[in-house]
């Protein structure tokens, strides 16, 4: 659209009709939000040529800003990632509606029955996302909101205007055809960034805001945003390798956590290396990543390496999102624990053990919002999770953290019940 709007005007009118939506979906039946994400995932595949062909575009634009080849790949669209798409569609269509879900019942003394019941958040919900390049969060953030009852205002990077765009459409046709408002889930129609600054006040018709990218986004949001914040910050993940760690499992593990998709928030930007196994099972896997293609960043004690480089101070609580990994000895988990503390960013880190003990220190005395024993770090996402998908991961301490579902896009409320009953 051209980009020469009145922007505090369209976000007004887009806040109004995604407020008014919001009520009818409240109470909408489990029924019709199933049939709107079906009827979503049938448009996605039928609609896959001209979503490839916007993601065409998207992707030229991105190569002439520069992405690097990770954020490139982060933005691609091809037959396998749209499949997962539609596949992601229909898990959370499947999924119990959170909705209206007894969380407890009680009966009091006074004659009372008190039920906490879910409802979406702030009864009559609009959520605002925003996000950077990858459209899969298009649909993602679409339905799981549309299946918790809220309805959504998405903005997407401008990197991926196209492709959400083509996604976006594809939501819609799902909501018409269940018979549910349109104006359940819009898309903010224009690139311009002052978009951004105005959701960011919208405290009338937001009632909460989710951020998710990089950290200049995340920082821009917590500073300025007047709404209420689901922080998504970086994934500054990190992996110990303990004295008594499995050698297969580390090197299985530490590749995959690594190299499967470099520019995802769960994967590993940081080993932490046992000194009692750094010149032994440390060096060879510090041998596998760098015949793998990673640029290892290896402190002193890890540098006898062939083809690693010198870590500096700066290379320590970085998110590379690229084959670039730091590495660095210590001298037991609480100096692990002491360096995640220091450098992490409270997102996803993990232990590599066959100690028990080593591995409840681990993850009884970190934070952070996923913390893994044995296992790679990119199964730190909503759909692994059996989510279906998530609407990014949060790493602040109240109300959600880790994967955000259609659960955690909830809030509740208290239903009391009495026959007459009056307080003496």
């Amino acid at each position: 659209m051209n980009d020469n709007v009145n922007i505090p005007e369209l976000m007004a009118d887009i806040g109004a009709r995604a407020r008014a939506a919001a009520a009818d979906l409240a109470t909408a039946s489990a029924e019709r939000k199933h049939a709107a994400l079906i009827g979503a995932a049938e448009a996605v595949w039928a609609q896959r040529n001209e979503i490839f062909e916007a993601n065409q575009k998207d992707m030229a634009f991105g190569e002439s800003k520069g992405l690097s080849p990770a954020m490139l790949d982060r933005l691609k669209l091809d037959e396998d990632r749209l499949r997962g798409i539609v596949d992601g569609l229909r898990a959370i269509a499947e999924q119990a509606d959170p909705v209206g879900e007894i969380l407890a019942e009680w009966d009091q003394p006074s004659g009372l029955n008190i039920q906490r019941v879910r409802t979406p958040l702030g009864v009559i919900g609009v959520i605002g996302v925003i996000y950077e390049s990858r459209p899969n969060v298009t649909a993602d953030a679409g339905a799981l909101c549309v299946k918790a009852g809220n309805a959504v205002v998405l903005r997407g990077g401008s990197e991926s205007f196209h492709s959400s765009s083509a996604l976006h459409a594809c939501l819609q046709e799902g909501l018409r055809s269940a018979g549910l408002p349109e104006d359940a889930i819009q898309l903010v129609p224009t690139r311009d960034r002052a978009a951004v600054q105005e959701m960011l006040t919208m405290t009338d018709t937001i009632d909460v805001i989710v951020p998710r990218g990089g950290k200049g986004l995340v920082g821009l949001v917590q500073r300025e945003a007047r709404v209420p914040v689901f922080a998504h910050l970086e994934g500054i993940v990190h992996i110990y390798i303990d004295a008594a760690a499995d050698p297969e499992k580390v090197l299985k593990v530490v590749l995959n956590a690594k190299t499967r998709r470099t520019g995802i928030c769960g994967a590993a930007e940081c080993l932490l290396i046992h000194r009692d196994v750094a010149q032994t099972l440390g060096q060879g896997v510090l041998r596998a990543l760098v015949d793998a293609g990673v640029e290892v960043r290896a402190d002193a004690a890890l540098s006898a390496v062939p083809g690693t480089i010198p870590a500096t101070e700066e290379d320590w609580g970085r998110e590379y999102l690229d084959m670039i990994i730091a590495a660095r000895q210590v001298d037991s988990v609480d100096d692990a624990i002491a360096h995640i503390r220091q450098y992490g960013s409270n997102h996803t880190d993990c232990i590599l053990t066959e100690d028990a003990a080593a591995a409840q220190t681990f993850m009884n005395r970190l934070d952070s919002a996923i913390v893994m024993h044995n296992a790679s770090t990119q199964f730190a996402d909503g759909g692994e999770f059996g989510m279906g998908a998530e609407i990014g991961i949060a790493t602040g301490k109240m109300h959600a953290r880790g994967p955000v579902g259609a659960a955690q896009l909830t809030s509740f409320k208290y239903l009391v019940r009495g026959d007459g009953t009056v307080r003496g």
